[in-house]
């Protein structure tokens, strides 16, 4: 590191010949302590990544209103997912979003949440299947990375950094830039198929219907067909970032019918 630094002097030293010696030594100090915050960056921890996200999660349960639990939402999200307790060992919470966007994300310490918007326009099947895929993100570390990604991006932007094996706290606005790329994250073609298994094996586990995949995806298409003819802002990332809705679909139902799995008739 310190060879780093020195090399990284040397350049500034010889680009800033024609400034004064107090503007080179100021430029050299925040050069170095930029340098310095990045790979403490780089180099966090698991535990300190646990950190980071409970203060994520903390931050957006704090700054977005959560509905109670005698609330109806909370309450049909409760019976629809009972059974589903967690996802490679790390236990599931879920919570409502009384938000007028239409949109959930799963976190890696498997915290689940769910706009009140996306149950006013999907059936019980079509949420679930939205669960079982935002699940599959966490059990593949997707999120997880994502998370890190977003963070980092912070991290050089601001001078996120890590001392003494704690996580430093971020401010409100690095937290609302965090938010901001998390939901500007994409993921692969391969990731998406990762999560699109996982999601239809965990629904199938905990003694759903995985039908709901189809079904999820089937309503994705639709609204993105809509939002095609006009443009919502109430329609989030979710609808806009999901590549080949089409041939998810097709799998997805080939998959069921294989298994000899019968549509709800609900959906049918």
């Amino acid at each position: 590191m310190k060879k780093i630094l020195a090399i990284f002097a040397a350049a500034v030293l010889c680009m800033s010949a024609a400034n004064s010696v107090q503007a080179q030594k100021f430029n050299l100090s925040k050069a170095a302590s930029g340098l310095k915050k990045t790979a403490q960056a780089v180099t966090l921890t698991d535990d300190q990544m646990v950190q980071y996200v409970k203060e994520y999660i903390d931050w957006m349960d704090t700054h977005n209103p959560v509905l109670p639990e005698d609330d109806p939402y909370t309450v049909r999200l409760r019976n629809l997912t009972q059974g589903l307790t967690d996802v490679e060992g790390t236990p599931l919470n879920f919570k409502v979003y009384n938000v007028i966007d239409v949109n959930a994300f799963a976190c890696a310490d498997g915290s689940i949440r769910v706009f009140a918007a996306l149950m006013d326009i999907m059936s019980d099947d079509e949420l679930l299947g939205v669960i079982g895929h935002e699940v599959g993100h966490v059990a593949h570390k997707h999120s997880k990375k994502a998370f890190k990604t977003a963070l980092l991006t912070s991290a050089l932007k601001d001078g996120v950094s890590s001392t003494g094996g704690t996580a430093a706290k971020l401010t409100d606005s690095q937290l609302g830039s965090l938010g901001e790329s998390l939901v500007n994250a994409n993921y692969s073609q391969k990731q998406e198929r990762e999560a699109d298994d996982y999601g239809y094996n965990f629904l199938k586990r905990g003694g759903k219907n995985p039908w709901a995949m189809a079904l999820s995806f089937r309503k994705l298409k639709q609204l993105q067909e809509e939002a095609g003819v006009k443009k919502s802002s109430k329609l989030n990332q979710l609808f806009s970032t999901h590549p080949d809705l089409d041939a998810r679909i097709k799998r997805m139902e080939e998959k069921a019918t294989s298994e000899g799995i019968a549509q709800p008739e609900a959906a049918k």
